[in-house]
């Protein structure tokens, strides 16, 4: 499974989402956009976002912590 989370680190539901994943045992990729230009830009080619968080779940896009989305992917 291959899961990358787009965040800042003033995100409140970004810190939700990957505490969510560490109580699961589930790695991902955090890509900071606050720090990261190559990465801001291509979560909103893959998006069309500028807002956080934006997961990609084995090429899924979810925007936002939509936890009944991001459980059908991870299942």
């Amino acid at each position: 499974m291959s899961i990358k989370i787009y965040t800042t680190s003033i995100c409140k539901w970004c810190n939700i989402a990957k505490i969510y994943f560490q109580e699961k045992n589930i790695e991902y990729l955090e890509y900071n956009i606050g720090i990261d230009n190559e990465k801001e830009e291509e979560m909103i080619k893959i998006s069309g976002q500028r807002s956080v968080p934006v997961f990609d779940i084995n090429g899924t896009i979810i925007v936002g912590f939509d936890k009944d989305a991001i459980n059908e992917c991870i299942k």
